[in-house]
């Protein structure tokens, strides 16, 4: 043992040279993911298409994202996160960029697959490199730090996508083209960063020490014994704990992409303006950004249960209703930020539970399965919102919908998953 190394010391060293690139580039990745909310106010009407053609259009992404996020990861596990990582950058803010210049459906359906293609493999690739570098007991705090970015992206790329939207006609460029060129150039510049700055692994990191390296990976090895034997990435994609987790992410992906995607257009009912639609959009996610702080905190330091789960996703249920229910914009915005907040919430804590129960290859492949099979909800919620919009005429009858599916989706939660040996972790200590 390597007395003189201090634990706290050492993880708050990973997290400061570690968190800040890996928060940014999800926040340029989400940006990217989402934009397509704002473009929707003009693009809509430029390309002739109908609500729900377009909502087909957005949600290819997830298709292209489930298709090759298990065998990117796979990728990542043999080349390594810094290589790979910069690539995945290039390649998405390239698609983005080519996105402003769409020309009909044809080609937005396209180009969205693409997207999903190109930035297949971050988000688990990401979760994966976090059980490299930190104790079980700290993941959940690292992955609620890492997601508050997507709070953050959702704030800034409200205020930008209004913004844009206002440039219509510059450069010879309609408002929408403007929303996706100006999203994609800058992962396009931060991908060479990456390729300096990010160490794949702990033995690669510069900046530790050999005495803090050592202690890191004596933590890790006494917390399970690697089970990533040869072939056990392939076998992930069969684990019964790997298919029961993703199908129980699912409705969390598809409350959080039905908000997200569906929200401006919800504002704009309201009557706002494209600028005061992105201002006002702010709101809600800087909700969320706290409680991504807040609830991962609240799991540390009293153990994780359950409820940190199916709590948030019941309570972004009864938002999402009351949203539809009660009389007035203002209170209506209103539990939907609350909706917003709960539903975001819930996530890392959630990831905590297969970052505990996979190692190795084993991990890589299993969190990439869950992410990728579980954002189909992503995938349906981009159809089913628009469809429902259509059928009902109501921009916020769509919010019942997701709201049924939290509920049943957190009851799954509280009957299945004691039978994964989660019921309630001890408290991190420090």
């Amino acid at each position: 043992m390597d007395d003189a190394v201090s634990p706290q010391a050492t993880l708050a060293k990973i997290s400061l040279k570690l968190m800040p690139l890996l928060c940014a580039m999800y926040l340029l990745a989400y940006i990217d993911r989402q934009n397509v909310s704002y473009a929707k106010l003009e693009m809509v009407d430029a390309l002739g298409m109908s609500e729900a053609a377009y909502g087909l259009g957005a949600s290819l992404f997830f298709l292209g994202y489930f298709l090759f996020e298990a065998p990117a990861n796979m990728i990542l596990a043999r080349v390594g996160a810094r290589v790979w990582f910069a690539r995945i950058m290039l390649s998405w803010g390239l698609v983005t960029v080519a996105l402003g210049y769409t020309q009909n459906p044809a080609m937005f359906y396209a180009l969205r697959f693409l997207l999903g293609v190109a930035e297949a493999g971050f988000f688990p690739g990401v979760l994966y490199l976090l059980t490299l570098w930190y104790p079980q007991a700290r993941r959940a705090r690292m992955v609620g730090l890492f997601m508050i970015a997507s709070a953050f992206a959702n704030a800034v790329g409200s205020l930008i996508g209004g913004a844009l939207l206002e440039l219509d006609g510059l450069a010879g460029l309609s408002g929408w083209q403007w929303v996706f060129v100006a999203s994609g150039l800058p992962p396009v510049l931060l991908a060479p960063v990456v390729l300096w700055k990010l160490p794949s692994t702990p033995d690669a990191a510069a900046w530790l020490s050999a005495a803090e390296k050592r202690w890191l990976a004596a933590t890790l090895a006494a917390e399970a014994p690697d089970r990533g034997e040869p072939g056990s990435a392939w076998r992930a994609l069969a684990d019964p704990r790997v298919l029961l987790l993703s199908v129980l992410y699912f409705a969390m992906p598809l409350g959080a992409y039905g908000l997200s995607y569906w929200l401006p257009t919800i504002v704009k009912a309201f009557g706002a303006s494209n600028l005061q639609n992105g201002i006002i959009n702010v709101i809600p996610w800087l909700l969320v950004a706290f409680a991504l702080w807040a609830l991962p905190r609240h799991a540390a330091r009293h153990g994780v249960s359950r409820w940190h789960i199916a709590g948030p996703m019941l309570l972004a249920a009864a938002g999402f209703l009351a949203s539809v229910l009660l009389p007035g914009a203002a209170i209506k915005f209103a539990c939907l930020c609350v909706a917003a907040a709960a539903i975001f919430a819930a996530q890392p804590i959630f990831w905590s539970v297969p970052q505990g129960l996979l190692r190795g290859a084993h991990a890589a492949a299993g969190l990439a399965v869950i992410n990728s099979v579980g954002n189909l909800g992503g995938f349906a919620a981009q159809n089913a919102v628009p469809l429902v919009r259509d059928l009902t005429g109501s921009t916020l009858a769509p919010m019942a919908m997701l709201a049924a599916v939290l509920t049943l989706g957190a009851l799954v939660f509280l009957v299945a998953l004691p039978h994964l040996g989660v019921g309630r972790a001890p408290p991190a200590g420090g």
